[in-house]
């Protein structure tokens, strides 16, 4: 997503080498020598902050000794931030599903390229209002199609709590079987708690997630079926990455777009 939003700037006048591709976990990401190398040769580091880079964090500090290291999340007032009382006065890092928020993060994006190549600065402050008057549009189209989900059915389940913002923005519940981070595995009363909001108000279909093992959410769907409530698995979402470059869901407002039609469709909305 950070990458996406930097080519977007930067146009012509950056080379972006993201990091993390499609289907890649953050929370559990680790740098390769060869990442260390391409990090070293950078002018720039931009990651997201909010921990959410947390195995990360040593490379990030000992490169910032040399060459700007910005957290894109540096800006946001953190009085918007999610809290959540496992985190443990920490905040939520998924700030990018709320389209709202996101926006906003591209300030320290058009500020250090404009510091980096200040010849080029307008431009990348014409891209940067561009963009945001695109992600605009992106927020109501969201809010829209939300709306559209039956209330008693505009319930997200998916595999881990990445979607509190977008719960949050948008109006709809949000239960994770694992929490924020992926680090821990869900356990027996993980499931046995999201299974039993399934069958209670008989939600039509749940999630997997593009960077994170289906295996718990068919867990889920097997219970649920044991106790004779039908659901189904309504797709996938891509949560802590983009999708596959040359797919829809390869840029951020397409990755926006797939998971809600993929909501939407799977909990009774219209398009």
């Amino acid at each position: 997503m950070i990458g996406d939003a930097a080519r977007r700037l930067g146009g012509e006048h950056v080379a972006v080498t993201a990091l993390m591709g499609p289907g890649v976990d953050p929370h559990l990401y680790k740098a390769s020598e060869g990442d260390v190398r391409l990090l070293a040769d950078a002018d720039l580091i931009l990651y997201n902050g909010l921990h959410l880079e947390g195995k990360m964090g040593d490379v990030l500090v000992k490169m910032a000794r040399t060459r700007p290291v910005v957290a894109v999340s540096e800006d946001l007032p953190r009085d918007e931030l999610r809290e959540p009382p496992e985190m443990a006065g920490q905040y939520d890092p998924h700030v990018w599903f709320d389209v709202a928020l996101w926006a906003r993060t591209l300030a320290p994006i058009e500020r250090e390229l404009a510091r980096l190549a200040p010849a080029h600065a307008a431009t990348f402050g014409a891209n940067r209002q561009a963009y945001e008057a695109e992600l605009a549009e992106l927020d109501a189209w969201v809010k829209e199609r939300i709306a559209t989900i039956p209330l008693e059915q505009r319930v997200l389940i998916t595999a881990h709590d990445a979607f509190g913002y977008f719960g949050r923005r948008y109006g709809i519940r949000v239960v994770g079987l694992q929490g924020i981070s992926t680090l821990a595995e869900a356990g027996l009363k993980d499931v046995d708690r999201v299974v039993d909001e399934i069958v209670a108000k008989r939600i039509p279909a749940i999630f997997v997630e593009s960077s994170v093992p289906r295996r718990a959410i068919e867990a889920v769907e097997s219970a649920v079926r044991s106790r004779g409530h039908e659901v189904v698995i309504g797709g996938q979402l891509f949560s802590d990455a983009l999708g596959a470059a040359d797919s829809p869901a390869g840029n951020y407002p397409g990755m926006v777009r797939a998971n809600v039609e993929t909501i939407v469709r799977s909990l009774g909305g219209t398009l």
